[in-house]
């Protein structure tokens, strides 16, 4: 039998004036971006850390601490090309990334098919192996508040 494993990933960042915003690997419009030690990329973070899950790797947090000054702004395609690396040293391919995103504003739907084919890219795998969902949360909580911006994934890895 082949070696079939899930993982799951879950971040947040806060949202700020002045700053850009990224998001699946692509700049996206907006007056506020996410706050990180990072390039604060919300998309790319929680897919990190399903298929560093998915391995039983840790976390992202583990592989690339936001105390040591070679992650400060670092462009998290980067971090994740890494993130695939590691898989693969483990004998691990990639299934398929599902994730979603929960922002009030802007709104990205448009976007997601560009989100998609840098992921793919990055990633080394078919666009139809990757899904990007979006949605808000009815301007409830600090997501609502526009205060911030969460993201959840899962990815499948085989053997």
């Amino acid at each position: 039998m082949n070696d079939i494993r899930v993982g799951q990933g879950y971040d947040v960042h806060q949202l700020a004036p002045g700053r850009d915003f990224w998001l699946g690997g692509i700049k996206i419009p907006h007056s506020h971006g996410a706050v990180g030690h990072s390039d604060a990329d919300v998309l790319i973070h929680v897919i990190c850390d399903a298929l560093l899950g998915a391995a039983s790797l840790r976390d992202i947090g583990y592989h690339f601490p936001d105390n040591d000054p070679q992650y400060k702004l670092i462009d998290s395609k980067i971090l994740l090309k890494k993130v695939v690396s590691l898989i693969a040293e483990q004998g691990y391919q990639i299934g398929n990334v599902d994730a979603t995103v929960c922002l009030q504003s802007p709104r990205i739907s448009k976007m997601i098919p560009e989100m998609i084919r840098c992921l793919a890219q990055v990633i080394g795998i078919e666009e139809e192996r990757i899904s990007v969902k979006a949605t808000t949360t009815e301007k409830l909580g600090f997501v609502g508040r526009e205060e911030g911006v969460s993201a959840m994934a899962v990815a499948l890895i085989f053997k």
